[in-house]
């Protein structure tokens, strides 16, 4: 990663940098040569291999590397390219991908929709591999058992779409953004609007199959219950490669309510958003409000902050205005701010789209990424005192094109118990926040100012969110929190992330991981390691 890389002392940057760059220029590299000769070796006859590699000797090598490649800043010219991807197309492929990259020491990273917010999918400063998982995206839905098995390399919004076409009365918790690939989102634990009803995905999750490091294909019975834990919000590239998941469909009723109600610091914001810390997480589970600060122009070329107020509500308009002006009468909802709709059409409109979208764009990959962006995150256990929300939003309002939004948690998400999956972050927390600095500009010097910028508003907010540790989710990838380097996986260093990710069951995930993988074949910059 570009900024593991930053912190390593010049010369030996320098010489990670010069070794990359020589990996992909040697035109016969024997590593490379015999990592090819050995994919069909190990590829049931019935199933070519050939037509899946693609190498930088193919005119399409580049366009298939960026097609997954969704944040800008790892589109430079000095990041690190992979010696081969591998777009796999039947499981055999995923088989003989790990079997041959172990054998011949290489690195394999593992892209699903590649949403990794540190690119830790598709990138690596020692020669690697991506394993990209795009073409197995198959979906079959059974609602007759209300449950559906789904491959990695399928978006949510595919399988949200997939779901209503079989059914008006069933859906799943998981992500807003409809072009999250499923191997990374549900094997960390994602969430979504349903979250305080149904939990995350990992709560959802009634089997899977997994290519192990002897690329071995598992399930359920045979990985084992330890194994099954860990995947389920562990991170799956600790471990293996995921091939699919089973999951348990959620029933909704036929018509759902969203509304986006927009304050701003002159319109009280301040007030509305100290109460709806206190009332947020203790709604009924049907109810979903998440609030979103950020910074907005106004017509007369001032800016000032304006908080969002989006939510979900599984039921009727009327029952949910009821709800909402008996408890948060601050923010003033009203009959015309409601919009009723299927549970699809709803994740349409949270995908950011205008009422009335067709879910067909649900169907729709993006080509590449627009933006540059960083990520962090943070847990929120105490309500925050009305002066301090004041002074957050005030010192938002002298960032640049930085936001947040505040996911509340109560409902399911306190019934689960912490060490039920590996996901730690359940009773106790009122909200999470999730920052998010974005940037068009290119070149280093545009990305160590938005860099800066998200650091310094992430030390303004300390007083203010959980300690000992400073917790953080897993999916929101921060390399700011710790890292090792990418070929190797110290302890000491991998208990610090590891604390904040997964707090008490970190030690378990060590356990199991070094049971499954002790020669620490599976690994990034964040992964689990093995007891030495």
């Amino acid at each position: 990663m570009k900024q593991t890389l930053m912190k390593l002392p010049s010369s030996l940057a320098v010489v990670l940098f010069i070794l990359s760059t020589l990996w992909l220029s040697t035109t016969s590299n024997p590593i490379l040569e015999n990592f090819l000769k050995c994919l069909p070796e190990q590829t049931h006859s019935n199933y070519s291999i050939s037509e899946a590699i693609y190498t930088s000797q193919n005119a399409t090598f580049e366009s298939v590397l960026l097609s997954y490649i969704r944040n800008g800043r790892y589109l430079t010219p000095t990041t690190p390219k992979p010696l081969a991807i591998v777009t796999a197309k039947h499981e055999s492929h995923v088989q003989a991908t790990v079997i041959c990259a172990k054998r011949h020491g290489l690195q394999i990273r593992i892209r699903s929709g590649g949403h990794d917010y540190e690119g830790l999918s598709y990138v690596s400063h020692v020669p690697f591999v991506i394993l990209d998982m795009f073409h197995l995206r198959a979906i079959h839905v059974d609602v007759a058992d209300e449950s559906a098995w789904v491959e990695s390399g399928a978006i949510v919004g595919e399988l949200y779409y997939e779901i209503a076409k079989n059914s008006k009365v069933h859906g799943f918790s998981a992500a807003a953004g409809p072009t999250v690939g499923v191997g990374g989102h549900f094997s960390g634990g994602g969430y979504g609007v349903m979250m305080r009803k149904y939990g995350l995905t990992v709560d959802n999750i009634e089997d899977a199959k997994l290519v192990n490091v002897n690329g071995t294909v598992l399930d359920r019975k045979s990985m084992g219950e330890d194994l099954f834990w860990a995947i389920r919000g562990g991170g799956g590239a600790s471990f293996g490669v995921i091939l699919s998941w089973k999951i348990k469909l959620l029933p909704v009723p036929a018509k759902v309510t969203v509304f986006n109600v927009g304050r701003t610091l002159e319109q009280g914001a301040t007030d509305v958003l100290y109460r709806w810390q206190h009332v947020a997480p203790k709604l009924p589970k049907e109810i979903f409000i998440r609030a979103m600060p950020q910074v907005l122009n106004t017509s007369l070329g001032n800016k000032t902050v304006e908080v969002s107020f989006i939510g979900f509500f599984l039921g009727q308009s009327d029952e949910l205005l009821s709800l909402i002006n008996r408890s948060l009468p601050e923010l003033g909802l009203q009959k015309t701010d409601c919009n009723e709709m299927s549970w699809v059409e709803s994740t349409v409109f949270w995908a950011n789209y205008t009422v009335g979208t067709s879910i067909d764009v649900l169907l729709e990959r993006p080509k590449g990424p627009t933006d540059s962006f960083k990520g962090k995150s943070d847990y929120v256990k105490e309500p925050i005192p009305k002066q301090d929300i004041e002074f957050i939003l005030k010192e938002l309002l002298k960032m640049e094109n930085l936001w947040m939004q505040w996911n509340p948690y109560g409902g399911r998400m306190s019934e689960i118990s912490e060490s039920e999956t590996p996901f730690p972050h359940r009773a106790g927390n009122l909200f999470l926040i999730q920052y998010s600095s974005s940037w068009e500009e290119e070149g280093i010097e545009a990305t160590n100012k938005y860099l800066s910028l998200s650091r310094k508003f992430y030390k303004i907010m300390t007083p203010f969110v959980s300690k000992r540790p400073r917790e953080a989710f897993q999916n929101y990838r921060d390399l700011d929190i710790g890292a090792n380097l990418d070929n190797q996986t110290i302890f000491n260093i991998a208990r610090v992330y590891g604390s904040k990710y997964f707090e008490g069951n970190f030690e378990r995930l060590v356990n199991v991981k070094t049971e499954v993988d002790p020669q620490n074949f599976f690994k990034h910059e964040q992964s689990i390691p093995p007891l030495a």
